[in-house]
């Protein structure tokens, strides 16, 4: 069998690295949800009523990701650049159209998440229907702290902060969440065949607002781990 050749280098497999494991877990794809607790929704002024609606996602290129603890530029066209903590999840086994009472099967591990935001650009495409991406989907935009594995583990409850200079900005708590681990695997896997290195954002808390060059940011889930990111200067 003849091996491909490309006009230039391709590029890496996006990874992340795994707690107690050498291997780093190569990820596939990067889903979003969206308002996914009922404070943060509010404050965005699209409340949830979850008896009529249903969860809605964006996506985000894996080339988006970095890794926590790393120091990231001001992103350009943007003075109202937000953070937004959440819990992820990562998939380890394949699924399609999995019922809720065996999502847990397809869960590898968790970690923690940054949905870095151009909030201005999003709030201007969504005011006029237009696709988020120059907003959601951008460089450097995806932060991830390690893969702590817990295969067959739904996480129902737990803190979750973020500080911004040592100051709180988020607290909240797993089980607050809209849609629940269980409901979102199930969901998910009724539009994609999901498979190992699928990672899911679970969506965040109340309190998201934005930071300026020079800040530090770091968060935090109970039971999984921190997160940690820097603010650089513009490009």
């Amino acid at each position: 069998m003849s091996s491909a050749t490309y006009l230039w280098t391709p590029p890496r497999t996006p990874s992340a690295a795994v707690r107690g494991r050498a291997e780093r877990a190569p990820v596939n794809r990067l889903f979003f949800v969206g308002r996914n607790y009922h404070a943060h929704a509010a404050e965005m002024g699209r409340p949830v009523d979850k008896s009529v609606e249903q969860p809605f996602y964006f996506t985000k290129s894996p080339s988006t990701l970095v890794e926590s603890g790393a120091t990231v530029p001001y992103p350009p066209r943007s003075s109202n650049y937000h953070y937004e903590m959440e819990l992820v999840v990562l998939i380890g086994k394949p699924g399609f159209r999995v019922a809720e009472a065996q999502a847990h099967e397809l869960i590898h591990g968790y970690a923690c998440g940054l949905d870095m935001t151009r909030r201005d650009l999003q709030l201007a495409a969504r005011d006029k229907g237009r696709p988020w991406d120059t907003g959601k989907d951008i460089e450097h935009g995806s932060v991830l702290s390690e893969i702590v594995p817990m295969p067959g583990v739904v996480i129902e409850r737990g803190a979750i902060e973020l500080r911004v200079n040592g100051q709180v900005r988020q607290n909240s708590d797993v089980d607050k969440l809209i849609w629940n681990i269980r409901e979102l695997i199930a969901d998910l896997s009724t539009l994609y065949h999901l498979q190992p290195g699928d990672l899911i954002y679970t969506g965040t808390p109340e309190g998201v607002g934005p930071v300026q060059p020079g800040d530090r940011l770091e968060g935090s889930v109970a039971g999984v781990g921190e997160i940690a990111l820097s603010v650089g200067a513009p490009e």
